[in-house]
């Protein structure tokens, strides 16, 4: 029998040979949210702390981890712990399986358990090979309590490159006699000092860990939520922290943050130097306008985002300090100090094969004039998913001067072949920021396909060309001296195109454009404004039909972005008050990139 750590932790096990694993659990009721209890009676939970003993208890669900072997885990009637009747058998896949990339999966309770009679979890393991289990532990039930219903869950991948089976039995929390003192620690025990706090900033405790002395005379560290911890702050008027761990700057001035776990007082600590406000940006990053359905969100109020271990791993030698700020109601990250930060997804690895761009929004005060630069680096595990197994890869784009702006929002769209070292893309798991900007604002970071423009041209118009007057159509005679791109100070970049052989209007980078006929057109012998158009990636598009004064009026068109071209006839009554008898403008307002054909007025 040995003990040994289970959360955060790898976990070596020998062939053939079964390991009694310990692990020390500091809840009371399992599934519990806070709220006032005032008038009530106290909630009854079952007390029971069977798992898994030859079969599941009836509370209890499976669920797959996202990207794993949904089929890795089964009941196992045949290699069993000390004859008993079953066991729970595990599949680790190969690397590059087809039926996901690793084995993982969480086991919680429908109605939640009173544990609090119980010090530890334990359990049975044996492996075909001697093998590494990346993490084992409970408390994860894809939920967002604080107290969750998770009895066990596990997560691991291939061992250079191969898969392997491993058996796990008899899991339940007990009761064992002879454990030693517990003692909690944040930050590793270690003091960490920031420097250059700002007010209104938030961080998070991290490294939460309760070291227990085990009956073999081993120190046993385990990964702990934060909110088992009780925080102190020194100094209220400076910083807050709330029952999870996080810290909110109030005001300037020094503030130490301390932690007491089951009463004593925890090692480590946080010293915080606040400075007064900091120079942020006074207006949000532009909102993306990728459709959903083409995006891997890392980070967003855009889009859901993927589930990211952490957003600064505090690597040696790193420097950098962050904290999530909120501008305008938008979330942003604020990274100080900075030299270089990494953010890490190894957990749940990103298959960005299917995926052209990727994009970040950036903000720094800093001077951006050359040599200073921001740096993008995105690392891929490769096929067999694990952390210098002798296939990562990785790239690095620099942004400097004239993109690299102060005290603006730069928006980076780099496409993924740019990045010429990332030669695999199924197995992102990290992604480093750096530079000689030693601040900087991130927003909006995610990954994406670039839909594809039109691959075939508009609809050919059959009208007869009596009733029609053309602005813009292969098809027709257009209005002499009509200017398809006349400078009204837009930001539209105006081009044509040839599509299946024929012109085609595009707007790239589009928020309005006009077209100024060749001369004013009276068009109250006509029915309707016609127009064939494609979008990609809008959110909104209008078309104005203007009269001198100028009097105009919108129309506000459906989007197709990427399903194909749109035809539409908008009946010219739809533009009233405009005076049809002396038309001279047509105004196009929206956003993403925008395909035009086939601009005519027809009876």
């Amino acid at each position: 029998m040995i003990y040994s750590t289970l959360l955060a932790k790898r976990h070596h096990i020998q062939s053939n040979i079964l390991f009694y694993i310990l692990l020390m659990i500091f809840v009371g009721v399992m599934g519990c949210n806070e709220r006032s209890v005032d008038g009530l009676s106290a909630p009854s939970y079952s007390t029971k702390g069977e798992v898994f003993i030859d079969d599941f208890t009836g509370d209890l669900i499976y669920a797959a981890f996202g990207g794993s072997d949904v089929k890795a885990f089964q009941v196992d009637f045949e290699t069993t712990y000390a004859s008993s009747k079953a066991s729970m058998r595990y599949e680790v896949p190969d690397a590059n399986s087809p039926k996901g990339a690793y084995a993982g999966g969480a086991y919680f309770s429908r109605t939640g358990r009173d544990l609090s009679g119980y010090n530890a979890l334990t359990f049975y393991v044996k492996a075909t090979q001697s093998a590494t289990i990346d993490v084992v532990g409970f408390g994860n039930d894809f939920g967002t309590s604080t107290y969750q219903k998770g009895l066990f869950y596990y997560s691991t991948g291939p061992i250079n490159g191969k898969g392997y089976t491993f058996w796990i039995d008899e899991v339940k929390f007990e009761y064992v006699p002879d454990l030693g003192e517990t003692n909690g620690s944040i930050y590793s025990g270690e003091t960490k000092v920031l420097q250059t706090a700002e007010k209104g900033s938030t961080i998070p405790i991290e490294n939460c860990q309760a070291i227990t002395n085990l009956p073999s005379g081993v120190n046993q560290t385990i990964t702990i939520s934060p909110a088992y911890f009780d925080f102190q702050t020194s100094n209220s008027s400076i910083a807050s922290i709330s029952k999870k761990g996080i810290v909110q700057i109030l005001d300037s001035g020094n503030v130490t943050i301390t932690a007491i776990l089951n009463g004593k007082k925890a090692n480590g600590s946080l010293s915080i130097s606040a400075s007064g406000n900091a120079v942020i940006p006074s207006s949000p990053a532009p909102t993306p306008t990728v459709s959903k359905e083409d995006v891997i969100s890392l980070y967003s109020n855009a889009y859901i985002n993927v589930p990211i271990d952490t957003w600064n791993t505090y690597w040696q030698y790193s420097t950098t300090q962050s904290s999530f700020i909120k501008i305008n109601n938008d979330d942003v990250i604020r990274y100080f100090n900075l030299n270089f930060v990494g953010v890490e997804f190894s957990t749940n690895q990103i298959n960005a094969s299917s995926m052209t761009h990727f994009h970040v929004d950036i903000w720094t005060p800093d001077e951006t004039a050359l040599p200073n630069n921001v740096k993008v680096k995105l690392i891929d595990f490769g096929a067999n998913a694990v952390y210098g197994g002798g296939d990562d890869v990785a790239h690095e784009i620099s942004i400097t001067s004239p993109t690299l702006l102060s005290k603006q929002w730069v928006s980076l769209d780099i496409p993924l072949s740019a990045f010429t070292g990332l030669t695999t893309t199924s197995h992102l798991a990290q992604l480093v920021f750096s530079g000689s900007v030693t601040n900087l604002f991130v927003d909006n970071v995610y990954l994406y396909k670039k839909s594809t423009g039109p691959q075939s041209s508009a609809p050919n118009p059959n009208y007869p060309s009596g009733d029609v007057i053309s602005l813009f159509s292969d098809a027709y005679t257009n209005v002499p001296g009509t200017d398809i791109a006349p400078n009204w100070g837009q930001a539209t970049k105006v081009s044509t195109i040839k599509i299946s052989g024929n012109t085609t209007l595009l707007y790239s980078g589009f928020n309005y454009q006009g077209l100024q006929f060749g001369s004013n057109q009276n068009v109250t012998g006509y029915a309707y404004l016609h127009l064939d158009y494609f979008t990609l990636g809008s959110t909104s598009f209008q078309v104005f039909l203007i009269s001198p004064g100028p009097i105009e009026t919108a129309y506000t068109l459906p989007l197709s972005n990427g399903n194909g071209w749109r035809s539409i006839d908008i009946p010219l009554s739809s533009f009233s008050p405009v005076a049809l008898n002396n038309v001279f403008q047509l105004k196009f307002v929206g956003n993403g990139t925008i395909y035009l054909d086939n601009i005519l007025f027809r009876k």
